[in-house]
């Protein structure tokens, strides 16, 4: 059974809508304008392209990342990893060709199906609706959060407010940095 990991940029009420700067959002681009960097606290998301093994999204974050991180030499490693995109609309002539092998899967069934395989950690970025879908079905096992110390109010949260039975975490990793910002890394008790 592969491990299925949720990894977000989120901020302290849960929000993980535009974190890196998108068009159209009040607080957008808050990882960056609203909080100091600091360096070693994105030491997590190198270790994510080392560890994974594919890389699920969902249709919006799929639209988004293609155009921009196959050129990107911070994301070249993602480059060639087998890519899979829950969506029920997206069509193969809608994939890019310069992002290494990409399957649609059409729903969460599937997403089961993909963790029943042989193979190691496939890490989910982006995909708020996907996430809170996946967590709401006890598909994801573990948890990569930048917690940042901000509270944005709106926005689409990670968590989903479904009325679910509690689901006990693990905490397995942490570390609190200089400007506020919390690394959490969770293992979901199954």
């Amino acid at each position: 059974m592969r491990t299925l990991i949720s990894t977000a940029f989120v901020s302290l009420d849960g929000v993980v809508e535009a974190p890196g700067g998108e068009p159209g959002y009040r607080n957008s681009g808050w990882t960056f304008k609203e909080v100091e960097f600091v360096p070693e606290a994105y030491e997590i998301k190198g270790r994510e392209q080392e560890e994974a093994a594919a890389m699920l999204l969902g249709r919006t974050s799929y639209e988004a990342f293609s155009p921009v991180w196959p050129g990107m030499e911070e994301f070249s490693s993602y480059k060639v990893m087998p890519k899979y995109v829950v969506s029920t609309t997206l069509t193969d002539d809608a994939l890019v060709s310069d992002w290494g092998p990409t399957t649609i899967l059409r729903s969460l069934d599937e997403v089961a199906e993909l963790k029943r395989t042989e193979g190691g950690p496939i890490i989910v970025h982006g995909s708020a609706t996907l996430n809170r879908g996946l967590s709401d079905a006890g598909l994801i096992d573990r948890y990569h959060l930048l917690v940042f110390p901000l509270l944005l109010g709106a926005g689409k949260r990670l968590f989903s407010d479904a009325d679910n039975d509690t689901r006990k975490l693990r905490l397995v990793e942490h570390e609190t940095y200089s400007n506020g910002l919390q690394k959490n890394v969770f293992d979901v008790v199954h």
